[in-house]
C-alpha cells in the first residue's frame, strides 16, 4: 500500500494541499510551489523504487525528457528529484477530471465523446513519439479533462515521467513488477520483448474498448489471468457488450490490440482516425512516421494461441515487390502476362482449347468484391488494361475450382503506366483484413462515394530499380476482407498522386 502525506507537510519545498490520487506507482498531490505562486501536480513513487539505482537513474533521465515536450494535449512536467529517499516529479496542475473519474459517474460515454477524446490523446501521444518518448502507462486514468467555460475544455495526457526512450529495449521491470497498468498493458512488455510506440497504440485500443463499454477489456479473477488473456486471447469485441454500436469498432479495436505489434495501426493519430470512421465521422489523419534509434533488430514472436479470424494480415510489400511474376498459370489454362516491354500489358496466351468463357470459379468473390478493378473473366482485362490470374500464398499456381484454404490472391500485370503489378488477397472466411504497418511514407484515411477506408504509400525496391507501393484497405463490409498493394511509379508518392485519384474505389 502507498503511504500518503497528510496536507500541510512540507515534502522537498513543496506544500502538500491534499490527495489526488493513488496508484501502483505512488500517490499525486495538489501542491503549492515553494518560490512561485502557483499549484502543481506532485508525484511521488513508493520508496522501494528509489532503492534501485538503475530505475532512480532511468526516471531522472525520463523526467529530464518528458519535460522538453511541449503540447497543448500533454501535461508538462516541471521538475524532478529525490528527497529522503523517495523519488519526485513536479508537473502541471489540471483543474480537473480524469476520464477514469468520468467512467465512474457516468458508465459508457456517449460515441461523440469518445471520439474526441481519443482524437485528442493520440495527438498528445503522437507528439511524444516523434521524439522518441514512449509513455507506457496509457489508461483513463492518465487522460486529464479541464473543462473550459462549460464546454468539453482540454484534453491532456499525463504520467510521462514514467515513460522510458523508444528503442531502450525490452520492458522497465523493477523487481519483476511490470511498470503500467496491467489491464492495458501489451503483451511485448509482459513478454519483455523489444517494445515501442506501438504498445501505447495497444493501451490507447484497450482504452477506446474501455471507454465505449464502461469495462476494462479482460476482467479476469487474477494477475495471471489477465495476463494470459493479453498473451493468448483475441481482443474482445465492445459490441457484445453495446449492441448498438457499429460492427466496424470491433475490427478497429481488435488491429489495435493486436498480438503482433507489425499488425497495429502506424500511429496513434492512426488509430483516432479509425475510432472516428466506425462512427461515419472524420479526424484529421496522421502523418507520423515513427524511425526509433538504430539498434539491432530482434525477431518478433507471436503469442498463441490466436485464432486466425482475430489476427490481422499483413500486406505483403516487401514480398509481392520480390517476387514479380513473369508467367501466372490460373486453373483452367496457362496464362502468360507478357512483361517484357514497358508498354501495355500484353493478351494472355492460352493454350489450345482454352474455352473463351472461363470464369473465375471459386475466386469469383474476390472479383466480386472490386469489380471495377479487376477483369470478369482471367481472359479479359481490368481497369487500365491489367490482367489477373489465381495464385496461392506461395506464388505457385492456383485451380480455379477449389475454395483457397485462408487467402484468394489475384496477382496482375499493369500498364506500366505507371502500374507495374496488382496484388489483391482476401480473406476466404470474409474476416476483416487489414494493412500490417511498415513504416509507410503516407498514411490517409480516405472517403468517397463507393466507401471510405484507408490507403498508404512508400518506396520500394522493384526488380532493382527504385519505385512505389500504394496499399489499400477498406472500411465497408462489402470488401473489408480485401487487401490491395499497387506497385509501379518511380516513388510512392508518385504512384499515389498518379494512380490514385482516378482509382475505381
Amino acid at each position: 500500500m502507498v503511504e500518503t502525506l497528510s496536507p500541510g507537510t512540507e515534502f522537498a519545498g513543496y506544500t502538500i494541499e491534499r490527495l489526488l490520487g493513488v496508484g501502483g506507482m505512488g500517490a499525486v498531490y495538489a501542491a503549492w510551489h515553494p518560490r512561485l505562486p502557483r499549484r502543481e501536480a506532485v508525484k511521488i513513487l513508493p520508496q522501494n523504487f528509489s532503492a534501485s539505482a538503475e530505475f532512480r537513474a532511468r526516471f531522472l533521465r525520463e523526467a529530464e525528457m518528458a519535460a522538453r515536450l511541449d503540447h497543448r494535449n500533454i501535461v508538462a512536467v516541471h521538475d524532478r528529484g529525490e528527497f529522503e529517499g523517495r523519488l519526485w516529479i513536479a508537473m502541471e496542475y489540471v483543474d480537473g477530471f480524469d476520464a477514469a473519474e468520468l467512467l465512474l459517474r457516468e458508465g459508457a460515454l456517449p460515441v461523440e465523446r469518445v471520439v474526441g477524446l481519443v482524437a485528442e490523446v493520440a495527438q498528445g501521444l503522437d507528439e511524444a513519439h516523434r521524439s522518441g518518448m514512449l509513455h507506457r502507462d496509457v489508461k483513463p486514468a492518465n487522460i486529464l479533462i479541464e473543462p473550459v467555460d462549460g464546454d468539453a475544455g482540454r484534453v491532456l495526457v499525463a504520467d510521462f515521467g514514467i515513460a522510458r526512450a523508444a528503442g531502450d529495449g525490452t520492458a522497465l521491470t523493477e523487481v519483476g513488477t511490470v511498470v503500467g497498468t496491467l489491464a492495458y498493458t501489451a503483451p511485448e512488455v509482459l513478454s519483455e520483448r523489444q517494445v515501442d510506440h506501438r504498445a501505447d497504440v495497444y493501451a490507447l485500443g484497450c482504452t477506446v474498448f474501455e471507454l465505449l463499454t464502461g469495462s476494462k477489456p479482460f476482467p479476469r479473477a487474477s494477475v495471471v489471468a489477465v495476463m494470459r488473456a493479453h498473451l493468448g486471447e483475441p481482443p474482445p469485441r465492445a459490441r457484445q457488450a453495446r449492441p448498438s454500436l457499429p460492427p466496424g469498432i470491433d475490427a478497429v479495436i481488435a488491429r489495435a490490440m493486436a498480438k503482433n505489434p507489425e499488425d497495429r495501426y502506424s500511429s496513434c493519430g492512426a488509430l483516432a482516425a479509425a475510432v472516428a470512421g466506425a462512427f461515419g465521422q472524420a479526424v484529421e489523419p496522421t502523418m507520423l512516421v515513427v524511425r526509433p534509434p538504430s539498434i539491432p533488430s530482434q525477431p518478433t514472436v507471436r503469442a498463441r494461441p490466436v485464432p486466425p479470424p482475430e489476427q490481422p494480415r499483413r500486406l505483403r510489400y516487401a514480398a509481392v515487390a520480390a517476387g514479380v511474376l513473369a508467367v501466372l498459370i490460373a486453373a483452367t489454362g496457362i496464362v502468360v502476362l507478357q512483361r517484357d516491354s514497358p508498354g501495355p500489358a500484353a493478351a494472355p496466351v492460352l493454350p489450345t482449347g482454352t474455352p473463351s468463357g472461363v470464369t473465375w470459379g471459386k475466386y469469383q468473390f474476390v472479383v466480386d468484391a472490386l469489380p471495377q478493378l479487376l477483369p470478369a473473366r482471367p481472359v479479359t482485362t481490368g481497369y487500365q488494361g491489367i490482367r489477373c490470374a489465381a495464385v496461392d500464398e506461395q506464388d505457385n499456381p492456383a485451380d480455379l475450382g477449389k475454395v483457397p484454404r485462408t487467402i484468394a490472391r489475384l496477382s496482375c500485370s499493369g500498364n506500366h503506366n505507371p502500374v507495374t503489378d496488382v496484388d489483391i488477397q482476401c480473406a476466404t472466411n470474409r474476416t476483416p483484413f487489414y494493412l500490417a504497418d511498415a513504416h509507410p511514407l503516407g498514411d490517409l484515411r480516405w472517403e468517397r462515394r463507393t466507401g471510405r477506408g484507408r490507403v498508404t504509400w512508400m518506396d520500394i525496391d522493384l526488380a532493382g530499380r527504385r519505385s512505389g507501393a500504394v496499399g489499400l484497405e477498406f472500411d465497408d463490409t462489402a470488401r473489408n476482407f480485401c487487401q490491395v498493394a499497387v506497385m509501379g511509379g518511380a516513388s510512392g508518392k508518385d504512384l499515389y498522386d498518379r494512380w490514385w485519384p482516378d482509382a475505381p474505389f
